[in-house]
């Protein structure tokens, strides 16, 4: 199905309800990806939704996803599944693992539902407490994805809870001890467990490859972004304090490098 010769990308970056910021700066983030895809001398088409990405994938070498919402039903799942065995790779970041959200009877929040396409990236978003400053330490120097990175970086950003599908098939790249105070009040009305901890009870995953045939995924929790529009059709919160525009881990060079080398990754084989 993938035209190995092609240099192609298909990147998808929207929010649902279609129009939707769905909370994140979508312009904002769509504008860089194209500016460090315009680097690589990558081709690209774009989309809000995987609505026609039965069209672009064939065509493509690299799929690129920042979405809050949209997520892949079944058939496309399926399409997205073979384009990845024949040789395809999917760059996803930040919301990715999330998708559609089920509402709790005696909560406000609404729960993710699990769903083809977290089989198929190999994560599942829980929860998130408050924008932090995170530490990310880098697990495997030793990968293209990772190259330059050192053994960790320091960036502000919403600190993921994700649930890893399928552990033997993962190579954890990016973890996280987020410290005590990263606790969550979904936890136990909306989630049984916090099943995003790792063996030793206090790491958490931030990215990672797995293989697809002859293609792979690589997701990133990384990269929440928002600019004052957004943050005023929210509730007051008395005690967020992080900016009305905010770019956290989008200003780092450590994240930019990672964003450059995953490009790289997709493209250049």
């Amino acid at each position: 199905m993938t035209d190995t010769k092609s240099d192609r990308t298909h990147l998808v970056v929207g929010g649902f309800p279609p129009g939707s910021s769905a909370g994140h700066d979508h312009d904002y983030a769509r504008l860089r990806l194209l500016g460090l895809l315009a680097r690589q001398d990558a081709p690209t088409s774009v989309a809000n939704d995987f609505a026609d990405v039965a069209k672009w994938l064939p065509l493509s070498r690299l799929l690129i996803t920042y979405v809050a919402g949209p997520y892949p039903d079944a058939e496309q799942c399926r399409l997205i599944k073979s384009w990845l065995e024949a040789g395809g790779r999917w760059l996803a970041l930040h919301g990715t693992s999330g998708g559609r959200a089920e509402r709790v009877e005696g909560s406000r929040q609404r729960r993710t539902v699990k769903t083809e396409h977290h089989a198929l990236l190999g994560s599942y978003f829980l929860t998130h407490p408050p924008i932090q400053k995170i530490r990310v330490d880098v697990e495997r120097s030793d990968s293209p994805l990772t190259r330059g990175l050192g053994t960790s970086f320091d960036v502000e950003d919403e600190p993921y809870f994700i649930e890893l599908q399928d552990p033997g098939s993962t190579r954890v790249l990016l973890t996280s001890d987020y410290g005590p105070g990263a606790t969550s009040p979904a936890i136990g009305p909306l989630y049984e467990k916090d099943t995003s901890r790792r063996p030793d009870g206090k790491t958490r995953v931030l990215g990672y490859t797995r293989d697809v045939g002859r293609g792979g995924v690589a997701y990133f929790t990384l990269g929440h972004c928002h600019n004052p529009a957004i943050r005023s059709a929210r509730a007051i919160d008395p005690t967020d304090t992080t900016p009305l525009t905010f770019r956290g881990s989008w200003e780092t060079e450590a994240f930019v490098t990672l964003l450059r080398n995953a490009i790289a990754w997709g493209v250049e084989r």
